[in-house]
């Protein structure tokens, strides 16, 4: 019973691949949530020492982040269930370096946390001490992790970010699903315009 599940699951991932580039799709999409993602934390992280003067827009682009941060999360979740499910493509590629795979759980729960205790600050208003202590303790330990972790994949981001765009080179380069993985990016990207918004208007205590 568990073969022919293992079997069907295979059939499953060899249909999907010429639809969504497989293993090497996900890579991409990941890569490419990565970068998206770098961008509007530097632009977080701009407004977060004048946060008096900037807090709109720091409380903007904190919503906004959300949904880009959910896809990447898929993403790489993902490639864990398919890895520890035993899939084949998945299992040949291998896992993350192990230290990597150290800091995962670590880089998670502070994403939830630095998050949710940001959502919390929205909707219960000023003053709040205790949530923005949370905040605060929430967002040191997840920048700490965080600065491991784009560390540690740096070199191959500019690779898999931008090999969608690329219209030349070899066969390998052009990847099916190029589409649904900049639609879902576009999707991701224009819900959190649509929740930075939903910010200011809720948020209207704080500003």
């Amino acid at each position: 019973m568990l073969d022919s599940s293992a079997a069907a699951i295979g059939g499953t991932e060899r249909r999907l691949a010429p639809r969504t580039g497989g293993v090497a799709g996900n890579a991409r999409l990941t890569g490419a949530a990565a970068v998206a993602l770098l961008v509007l934390l530097a632009a977080e992280g701009v407004t977060i020492p004048f946060i008096g003067q900037l807090l709109g827009p720091h409380m903007f682009i904190g919503l906004l982040l959300i949904p880009p941060v959910a896809l990447k999360l898929a993403s790489t979740g993902y490639r864990f269930a398919r890895y520890y499910t035993h899939d084949e493509p998945y299992v040949r590629k291998g896992p993350p370096p192990t230290i990597l795979r150290l800091l995962a759980p670590g880089v998670v729960l502070t994403t939830v946390a630095v998050f949710g205790t940001g959502v919390a600050l929205l909707f219960a208003g000023p003053p709040s001490e205790t949530l923005i202590f949370a905040h605060k303790l929430s967002f040191i330990a997840w920048i700490a992790l965080m600065a491991l972790h784009v560390l540690g994949h740096l070199l191959e981001l500019p690779r898999l970010a931008g090999a969608d765009w690329r219209r030349n080179g070899p066969r390998e380069a052009r990847l099916a699903g190029a589409g649904m993985r900049a639609s879902a990016l576009a999707v991701a990207i224009a819900a959190g315009v649509a929740l930075g918004f939903l910010a200011l208007s809720v948020g209207k205590a704080w500003l």
